[in-house]
């Protein structure tokens, strides 16, 4: 008993961090009374033995470990470690860690999450998306820009322009509106309420042209002569990366530069003769300057002593001899400019390598670094305001829309429906806003950003596959009446553009993130790396043993907090989310442990584990999210209104980490660790986490459905009208009209069902189609009064137009077919029928 009681003061002391010479005297105490008291024993020396080669490892003298036991080491873990390629290892060095590093190392400091500076927008900030943006929104008619146009109007190309939406990351001292990461957000978000096809022409310059690059990377001539053209709309960039056999594997791209002399601007000099075939380009067909990613090549040794100088960044005007571009993709019915560029052989100088030739063969880190940025930002964003705007129309639909005497929102089937709608779109958002929050702080988040990229994106194919579910027939019909159509067809956009999101999902996000936040991992890499014994011997004794003791802390914690349900953890109080804190705390250590031992025994081999990647991809993005939404809570005061949507989150967050933490371990390619996995994590059993109730799914799915600040908190951002000629006015009308005569309907509909047969007969005649005719039957029974009957009539109106689709005769769909104007007519059945 002595001895398991020592023995677990010394676990108590690894555990809590404490150095590993207290626990080694511990243990050793511990050793000698338990040899004692058990008379020598032989299992007491032996698990004596085992004791004090622990106590040993911790306390031996630096000289003798390193020669004894570091240096052995270091060539098995040589062996273990991910070989990383060029590519991969400028990955690592791009971007920084912060929230992600602390969901990897096993425990979470809360403080940091809450005291971080939140996203917020400046009131100049405000006055844009209150001025110039809803004036864009009020311009857009996104049925006419998809099957009319197949372009935005001429009217809104020059409004963008003119009012700097080219340029919101660009430096007022450049000519740009300077405005934060979060801004972009906000204005994307909105613009992408009213038309995908507009949002992806704004969202592109600001994040994925040559801007952000010239204004990190750019020399001061080129910043001076670029940066207040793109701002201001004289130049409109594009950035080409993808070729057609280097989609997701960009380091592989074929493109190419050679370096050599040539005529420009009737001179000689040196610069580079370009070939490349690139495709799905946004904005290409009508960029005046494109960004190539290629590969430079240096034959000759004009610049250097190396043959392949490596990925380059240049830029080449549109009207140079040989560019070709102008042909356009159709990307899933969504209008924005797409298409291919090519050119053979073109000569550009060497000005027009971004950051000039000082920065040849650094291109990769500088798409890198922005790319971080990017796509933190516009994609999800656009998810984003899809689930926003899917939560208020659907969710006023729902309310509108009565079968069988009853508003459909009142079915249970439909509440299943509405409630991962409004919970899935409140998770969005708080994970965009606590990602653009870090941006605005300086940080580039490698690892956030293509989690945010990937589940928002997700999402907004969850949450818009619910949509369709609730509208039903009225969302499958294409016109300009369905407010659905456009974000379900741009779905698989967001999904396969940026990094694909399988592999987003089975490669980068666990695969970068395990070595990139790690707090050992890098530095180890480095040591093993290292053509020095000697110096590599030396680093790497300062950091495995560490790395051993932040495992094993690890691993006690999981055990630990699994056994007692979190309880032992110090955890904030604020808000009352004392037991999610803890449950959030037991999952970063679990995952915390299981990377280490995913890095020690899969290592190298973990690209081809794709499905354990993927999982574990899964359970950091489940802590992520969570872990948001507590911040987003935080920020606003923890309104009590929003507690619902918050414990759904929360809740579907743990089930699911929990699903995925369980299945990695079952899976686990190395078959003899999954018991001992699983004892650590789940030394209970995977019980417990079972997600949201129905209570609690009723109540969420009532937050888009009922009149309240939630809904409107839910849905904040989305561009707003309530013009009953709108595809969403039309909805948004039909629900304010709904909710101002409740009450008259509801006296309507007593009446109708307290009539005998005869009554209801001819009733029935009138309910579909005579409107007039039923409020008077209604007033001439007193059941309306005089002073409700045309507040009544033009509600019934506006509840039957909501269900109303488009039908197009034959000349219209032939008009359609030639990209012009078709004749269309909304068909009614008649009342007889």
């Amino acid at each position: 008993m002595s001895v398991l009681l020592l023995l677990i003061s010394a676990l108590v002391l690894v555990y809590l961090g404490i150095g590993g010479t207290a626990a080694a005297a511990v243990m050793t105490l511990a050793t000698v009374i338990g040899l004692f008291q058990d008379g020598w024993h032989i299992a007491s020396i032996l698990f004596g033995g085992a004791l004090l080669a622990v106590a040993l490892l911790l306390v031996i003298p630096g000289d003798l470990r390193l020669d004894k036991l570091s240096r052995p080491l270091l060539g098995w873990v040589r062996n273990r470690l991910p070989k990383l390629s060029d590519t991969e290892q400028e990955a690592l060095k791009s971007g920084s860690v912060d929230w992600d590093g602390q969901l990897f190392s096993g425990k979470p400091d809360w403080n940091k999450l809450l005291d971080a500076k939140p996203a917020h927008l400046t009131s100049e900030e405000q006055a844009f998306l209150d001025g110039p943006v809803e004036k864009l929104c009020d311009m857009l008619d996104d049925w006419k820009i998809t099957h009319e146009h197949y372009d935005l109007p001429d009217k809104v190309w020059k409004f963008i322009r003119e009012k700097g939406f080219f340029g919101l990351v660009i430096p007022k001292e450049d000519g740009g509106l300077g405005f934060s990461a979060t801004a972009h957000s906000e204005i994307v978000m909105k613009i992408s309420t009213r038309s995908v096809s507009a949002a992806v022409t704004v969202m592109v310059p600001n994040s994925l042209g040559p801007g952000e690059l010239l204004m990190h990377y750019g020399t001061d001539n080129q910043k001076q002569h670029y940066l207040p053209r793109l701002a201001n709309g004289e130049e409109i960039p594009c950035f080409a990366l993808t070729s057609p056999v280097a989609g997701s594997d960009a380091g592989a791209i074929p493109d190419k530069g050679i370096v050599c002399k040539g005529q420009w601007n009737g001179e000689e000099v040196l610069g580079l003769k370009v070939t490349w075939n690139k495709r799905y380009i946004t904005l290409a067909p009508v960029a005046t300057i494109i960004g190539l990613a290629i590969k430079v090549y240096d034959p000759d040794h004009l610049v250097g002593e190396s043959d392949e100088v490596g990925v380059t960044c240049v830029l080449v005007p549109k009207d140079t001899d040989g560019v070709n571009a102008g042909a356009r993709h159709l990307p899933m019915n969504t209008v924005f400019m797409n298409g291919p560029t090519w050119g053979t052989e073109v000569f550009i100088p060497m000005d027009q390598v971004i950051g000039g030739q000082d920065m040849l063969g650094k291109g990769w880190t500088m798409l890198l670094e922005c790319l971080s940025i990017g796509r933190s930002i516009s994609l999800p964003a656009l998810g984003t305001g899809a689930g926003k705007v899917a939560s208020l129309a659907t969710g006023s639909y729902a309310y509108t829309r009565e079968q069988f005497g009853r508003s459909i929102s009142q079915f249970e089937g439909v509440q299943e429906a509405l409630e991962p709608i409004a919970g899935y779109t409140y998770m969005m958002d708080a994970a965009r806003l606590l990602t653009s929050g870090m941006l605005d702080r300086g940080v580039r988040p490698a690892v956030p950003s293509a989690v945010l990229k990937y589940r928002n994106t997700d999402l907004m194919r969850e949450v818009i596959n619910h949509a369709m579910d609730v509208v039903a027939g009225r969302g499958v019909i294409t016109g300009p009446r369905n407010f659905l159509a456009r974000a379900y067809q741009a779905v698989p956009i967001g999904i396969t553009v940026e990094g694909a999101n399988i592999l987003t999902r089975s490669l980068m996000i666990f695969g970068q993130g395990a070595i990139r936040c790690h707090p050992f991992i890098v530095e180890e890499i480095e040591a093993a790396g290292m053509e020095d014994e000697d110096q590599a011997a030396k680093k790497f004794d300062g950091i495995f043993y560490r790395h051993i003791a932040h495992t094993t802390r690890n691993a006690l914690r999981a055990l630990v907090l699994g056994l007692s349900g979190g309880f032992l953890e110090s955890v904030p109080r604020q808000g009352n989310i004392k037991g999610y804190y803890r449950q959030l705390a037991r999952f970063s250590a679990a995952f915390a442990l299981m990377t280490d031992v995913t890095l020690l025994t899969v290592g190298g081999g973990l690209k081809a584990r794709q499905r354990l990647s993927g999982r574990m991809a899964d359970c950091l993005v489940q802590l992520y999210y969570a872990t948001a939404v507590i911040k987003q809570w935080h920020e606003e005061g923890y309104p009590q209104d929003q507690r619902p949507l918050v414990d759904w989150c929360l809740q579907t967050c743990l089930r699911d980490l929990q699903q995925s933490m369980r299945s990695a371990i079952i899976n686990f390619p190395v078959a003899p660790l999954r018991w001992p996995l699983r004892l650590l994590v789940f030394p209970l059993g995977a019980t417990g986490l079972n997600g949201p109730d129905d209570r609690l799914g009723t109540r969420v799915a009532r937050s888009i459905v009922d009149d309240t600040p939630v809904r409107m908190r839910v849905s904040r951002g989305v561009y707003l009208n309530t013009d009953p000629d709108d595809p969403l006015g039309r909805v948004l009308n039909a629900y304010q009209l709904a909710n101002e005569t409740a009450g008259m309907r509801s006296r309507l509909h007593d009446a109708i069902r307290n009539r005998d047969e005869d009554e209801l007969d001819a009733i029935a005649l009138l309910m579909g189609h005579q409107r007039k005719e039923l409020v008077d039957w209604a007033c001439e029974q007193g059941v309306i009064k005089e002073d409700e009957c045309d507040k009544l009539e033009e509600a019934l109106t506006a509840l039957y137009d909501v269900i109303r689709v488009d039908a197009f005769d034959g000349d219209g769909l032939k008009a359609l077919s030639r990209c012009a104007k078709g004749k269309r007519k909304v068909v009614e059945r008649p009342a007889k029928e």
